[in-house]
């Protein structure tokens, strides 16, 4: 029997390849329609200012098509609470943000907030979401004492930057001990009442072993592995597949 899917498809791949070229595909919709149809949860985007992958477009094409068509689905924004990207998430009220303290020019979010030197910004732009009836999440290091402060500023989710667990692919001794912060942390904010997601270079095979020790996390948000994996196996086989390693199905 299928369980609910904690799996949210990160889809800035897809666009970056769209943008290579002046054409329309592959379509960032249409795909996102496939991961969905499938069993995935929702679809995450990170639209850049720059706009080199996910456009403004994007999402409002995005928050229509789970509107629409998969009203049990969510969408997740992430990005770094400038003005324009507070514009965004006011105008199309995604079920979820995840507010990171990326630079614009970044490649992707490398690390986690330092809350105790932005805690005032995060607290305020925390505040301002919520009062738009959307759930905020803040992307975080692993580390046991971020969870109890991120609580405090008025989180109601943490997502755990799991990139060094994930570069640990080849070093099964460094991985476990990544994982234990990455567990470590996940247990803390628990304790702190709120709710655990993750995400960064998961793939299918470090999830079963995270999950595992971790039963209680609500959502991983795939984007680079999913898409290789994607490549070999099309969308709706990939998200079987990460459903099948998260033990969902």
């Amino acid at each position: 029997m299928s369980e609910p899917s904690r799996l949210s498809v990160n889809v800035n791949a897809v666009a970056m390849l769209r943008n290579r070229r002046d054409l329309p595909w592959p379509s960032v919709v249409n795909l996102s329609r496939i991961a969905l149809q499938a069993g995935a949860k929702g679809i995450t985007v990170h639209p850049r200012p720059d706009e080199r992958h996910i456009r403004k477009a994007d999402v409002a094409d995005l928050r229509a098509l789970i509107r629409d068509e998969f009203p049990d689905k969510e969408l997740c924004l992430e990005g770094f609470p400038s003005p324009d990207f507070m514009e965004l998430v006011e105008r199309h009220r995604p079920h979820q943000v995840l507010y990171v303290p990326d630079d614009p020019q970044q490649l992707t979010s490398d690390h986690g907030w330092d809350l105790e030197r932005h805690g005032a910004l995060v607290s305020a732009v925390t505040r301002q979401t919520k009062q738009w009836d959307v759930r905020v999440s803040l992307f975080v290091n692993a580390d046991p004492e971020a969870p109890e402060l991120a609580a405090r500023l008025g989180a109601e989710r943490i997502e755990i930057y799991t990139g060094p667990y994930g570069g640990c692919y080849d070093d099964a001794e460094r991985a476990a001990a990544e994982r234990a912060r990455v567990v470590a942390t996940g247990k803390a904010a628990k304790a702190a009442g709120l709710g655990v997601n993750a995400g960064h270079d998961l793939t299918l095979e470090n999830l079963p072993p995270l999950v595992a020790e971790m039963p209680f996390l609500r959502e991983v948000s795939i984007g680079h592995g999913f898409t290789a994996d994607a490549l070999i196996y099309g969308f709706a086989e990939t998200v079987r597949l990460y459903r099948v390693a998260l033990g969902e199905i």
